[in-house]
C-alpha cells in the first residue's frame, strides 16, 4: 500500500502518491454504512497519513460548559460508541479540554504545560504540541477533534486549514450516516407496527365468502399499505337473506385501518341484525360522528345492501360511496345503483340514510368496488376509470369467481409496473 508522507511535514511532497494514497482512502471510506464502523476506519487511515500520538475527541452535546465528554481516545482498548453507549461516558468539567471544546475556533497550544489536577492531564500528560479541530453543527462546535504530539511546536500553520476542512467533512458524513441509521431503525419499527396494524385488520374481515342458498359470491382485496381503509363485511341475515357491506374509510395506512375497526365494532355490536340498509348506515354515521370523526375531520363512505333470493329483491342505501353495478342476466344490460345516495359516514350527525329496493332475478350480478379500482392510473398516467370497468361488466360469466378474475386480469394489465397508491376491493355477488 501506498502510504503518503507525513500530513505536516513542510517538505517538497510526491503528489501522484498522496493522490493515490487518498483516492485509496476514500474507496475504502465508501464500503461502510455503519458509523462507527467508518470512523474506525478513518482513524486507522488517518494515523498512517497523519501521525499523532494522542489523538482524541471530545463533546459538548447536551452539557453546558465548562462540561464535556471524552468520546473517542486512541489509546483506548476498547473503543465507546458515542451514538449507543454514552451511558459509558463520563462527564468532565473544566480544565484545557474544556477551554477548547467551547471556545468554537481551531486551536493551536504550543508548548503545553498541564497540571496533575486537569482532567486533560489522563489524555494529554507528557504532550507539547495540541492542535484542536473544531466540528460545527448550526454553527457551534459541538465536537473537538483533539491532536497531540511530544515534540513542541509540531503542526505547522500553513496545514491546519486543509485539515480542519478534511476533518469536518468527514464529521459531516459520519452525522449523515447516524442520522440514516436512525431512520432506517424508525422505519423498522413503524414497519412492524404497520404490520401487526395490518394483521389486526385482516383478522376482522371475513375469513371466507358466506355460502348462502340462491347466492354466489366472490371477493379480490388488497391494500396499498400493509395497512388500508377499504372494509367490506358480510351478515348472514334471517330468512336467508345476506347483507354486504363494502365501505373505504378517507386516507391510507394506519388512521385509516383504526376507522375501518371502529366501523367493524359499531356494526358487528348491534343488538339487531341489520336487516335495514338505510337503518344499519344510520346507526353507523350516529356512532361515527358522536365519537369519532367530528374532530379529526375523517369520514368513511359506505354501500350497504341486503340481498334476499328467496323473494329476489335487493334492498340498498349509500354513504357517499361509488354506487356498484347490476348486471342483468336477460340481457346483459347495466343498471347503476345510485337512487339512495347521502353524505358519506362521519361528517353530519343527524343525517338519515333511505333505501332503494328493485328486483334481482336469477343469474343477475351486483359488482361492488371501490375507489382504488376506479382511480388507479398506468404508466402513462390514464386513469382506469369506471367506463373502462362497464365495458368488462356485459361479458357472460357462469359464476361470480369468473367475472371477478375477468376484471382483476384486466385491471392488473392495465397498471402493470405502476405501485398500488390505493386501496382496492372488489365483491361480487350473484343470483344463481
Amino acid at each position: 500500500m501506498t502510504v503518503a508522507p507525513d500530513f505536516f511535514e513542510t517538505e517538497p511532497r510526491n503528489w501522484h502518491a498522496r493522490l493515490a494514497a487518498s483516492v485509496e482512502v476514500m474507496r475504502e471510506l465508501s464500503l461502510y454504512t455503519d458509523p462507527q464502523e467508518m470512523y474506525a476506519v478513518f482513524a486507522r487511515r488517518m494515523a498512517q497519513l497523519f501521525p499523532v500520538s494522542r489523538q482524541l475527541t471530545i463533546s459538548r452535546r447536551g452539557l453546558h460548559s465548562p462540561q464535556y465528554r471524552v468520546t473517542r481516545f486512541n489509546l483506548w482498548r476498547e473503543p465507546v460508541n458515542p451514538w449507543k453507549e454514552l451511558h459509558r461516558l463520563p462527564v468532565h468539567e473544566g480544565g484545557l479540554l474544556a477551554e477548547l471544546v467551547y471556545s468554537d475556533q481551531p486551536r493551536m497550544v504550543e508548548n503545553v504545560s498541564l497540571d496533575a489536577d486537569d482532567p486533560a492531564f489522563e489524555y494529554l500528560g507528557g504532550q507539547r504540541s495540541v492542535l484542536a479541530i473544531p466540528h460545527f453543527e448550526q454553527g457551534i462546535a459541538q465536537n473537538v477533534v483533539v491532536l497531540a504530539r511530544e515534540e513542541a511546536d509540531a503542526f505547522p500553520r500553513d496545514r491546519i486549514a486543509d485539515l480542519v476542512l478534511l476533518s469536518n467533512l468527514f464529521g459531516r458524513a459520519t452525522q449523515t450516516l447516524v442520522l440514516s441509521q436512525a431512520v432506517r431503525e424508525a422505519y423498522d419499527a413503524v414497519d412492524y407496527e404497520l404490520r401487526t396494524v395490518a394483521d389486526i385488520q385482516k383478522s376482522l374481515l371475513p375469513p371466507s365468502v358466506p355460502h348462502i342458498p340462491g347466492l354466489d359470491v366472490a371477493v379480490h382485496y388488497q391494500t396499498a399499505k400493509r395497512a388500508g381503509g377499504d372494509y367490506y363485511d358480510f351478515f348472514p341475515l334471517p330468512e336467508g337473506k345476506l347483507g354486504v357491506l363494502v365501505a373505504d374509510a378517507s386516507g391510507h395506512g394506519a388512521p385509516a385501518a383504526v376507522l375501518m375497526a371502529i366501523a367493524h365494532s359499531i356494526a358487528h355490536t348491534r343488538t339487531e341484525p341489520p336487516t335495514r340498509p338505510g337503518e344499519l348506515l344510520t346507526h353507523l354515521n350516529d356512532h361515527l360522528t358522536r365519537h369519532y370523526t367530528r374532530q379529526t375531520g375523517n369520514f368513511m363512505t359506505a354501500f350497504y345492501a341486503v340481498f334476499d333470493p328467496a323473494n329476489g329483491t335487493l334492498a340498498y342505501a349509500s354513504a357517499g360511496h361509488n354506487p356498484p353495478r347490476l348486471i342483468r342476466s336477460a340481457d346483459g344490460s347495466r343498471l347503476v345503483l345510485n337512487r339512495a345516495q347521502r353524505l358519506p359516514l362521519g361528517i353530519k350527525t343527524d343525517e338519515t340514510y333511505p333505501e332503494q329496493v328493485l328486483s334481482l332475478h336469477p343469474g343477475d350480478q351486483v359488482v361492488f368496488f371501490t375507489d382504488g379500482v376506479i382511480e388507479a392510473v398506468n404508466a402513462e398516467g390514464d386513469v382506469f376509470g369506471s367506463q373502462r370497468l362497464d365495458s368488462i361488466l356485459p361479458g357472460s360469466f357462469e359464476t361470480a369467481e369468473q367475472l371477478l378474475l375477468s376484471i382483476v386480469r384486466d385491471f392488473v394489465n392495465f397498471t402493470a409496473g405502476v405501485p398500488v397508491a390505493d386501496d382496492r376491493t372488489l365483491v361480487i355477488v350473484k343470483r344463481r
